[in-house]
């Protein structure tokens, strides 16, 4: 979905030491090994911990990750560095330009999980003014939201600019008196929403699923103007709350052509907003390494990933 600068969590860090190696990266698609690039979420981080998983302890396969940028590891299918996004939030832009366009890489199916993008608060403040959730009643509670960095108008607190977002147009074109302020990624907003459901403080935040907090902190989410297919074709006007998205895997063309049962099991894959969650909440909460969340996942469900192994 969506980081322009990351610092890599410790799950991401020992899964890239577990699963990478020094020597140089063969041809994408090349036999024994895949490349996955790892993005700033850490769901995305416990859907490809449980594929790297698969890859080497079901398939033998090595699994080479790196953490990337979303953008820039697009611009690599064409190089072969990368074969393998195991989670896309739509970047239509980019589908036209290196799918439809350059045909360097392909859709590989969708995921499974069902993306939600949207603004929230605390649970605490929906009971508390039970309008809130309503857009056309933010100006009314915008003093709630001031900080140092926003004066007069109210926060609404996002993750990194790289993040999927219409944040700015939306408060521009919707005549909210509020500022988008950016808290560096995802482990930043998770914290906000902590601290303000434990402390009772006012919170307006960017957030999405799925994600794993949802299972420890109760968030509202509020209604913005619905989404209609177009309203949000040209990004400055955009005055509609964010698509459902259902979540894709993109893998470099040379992949899908050469990577044999690699491919096969990355195009099988499909799972749940849960199973997605499970993993990632035992990489935050229980401190595990991701292998160790992916390893504990793959033997509590085979009945679920049996079904994607190649024939």
């Amino acid at each position: 979905m969506r980081t322009k600068t990351l610092a890599v969590p410790l799950a991401v860090a020992l899964l890239l030491s577990a699963c990478s190696g020094e020597e140089p990266a063969p041809a994408a698609g090349s036999k024994g090994t895949v490349n996955i690039d790892i993005h700033g979420w850490v769901g995305y981080q416990a859907q490809a911990a449980v594929l790297a998983y698969l890859l080497e302890h079901e398939l033998g396969y090595q699994v080479k990750t790196r953490e990337m940028k979303e953008s820039d590891s697009w611009r690599d299918f064409e190089s072969g560095k990368v074969d393998v996004i195991v989670e896309s939030w739509g970047h239509e832009d980019l589908k036209q330009e290196y799918i439809e366009k350059r045909k360097v890489a392909l859709s590989a199916g969708l995921t499974g999980n069902k993306g939600v993008i949207g603004w929230y608060v605390p649970e605490w403040m929906a009971k508390e003014y039970p309008d809130i959730t309503d857009y056309r009643n933010l100006n009314r509670y915008a003093h709630l939201f001031r900080t140092d960095k926003t004066g007069n108008a109210g926060q609404v607190l996002d993750g990194d600019p790289s993040f999927v977002t219409n944040d700015e147009a939306l408060i521009k074109n919707l005549k909210l008196n509020y500022r988008v302020v950016y808290s560096g990624g995802e482990d930043a907003l998770i914290k906000a929403a902590q601290y303000a459901t434990r402390n009772k403080k006012p919170l307006l935040m960017y957030f999405y699923e799925p994600q794993w907090l949802f299972t420890k902190v109760k968030l509202v989410k509020v209604n913005l103007p619905p989404y209609a297919v177009g309203c949000d074709r040209d990004p400055a006007a955009v005055a509609c709350d964010y698509p459902p998205y259902l979540l894709d895997k993109i893998v470099s063309r040379g992949f899908a052509e050469r990577g044999g049962k690699a491919y096969e099991l990355v195009r099988n894959f499909t799972w749940t907003n849960d199973n997605q969650n499970a993993v990632a909440s035992n990489m935050i909460n229980k401190r595990m390494t991701a292998e160790e969340a992916a390893r504990q996942w793959v033997a509590e469900n085979k009945i679920i990933w049996k079904d994607w192994m190649p024939r």
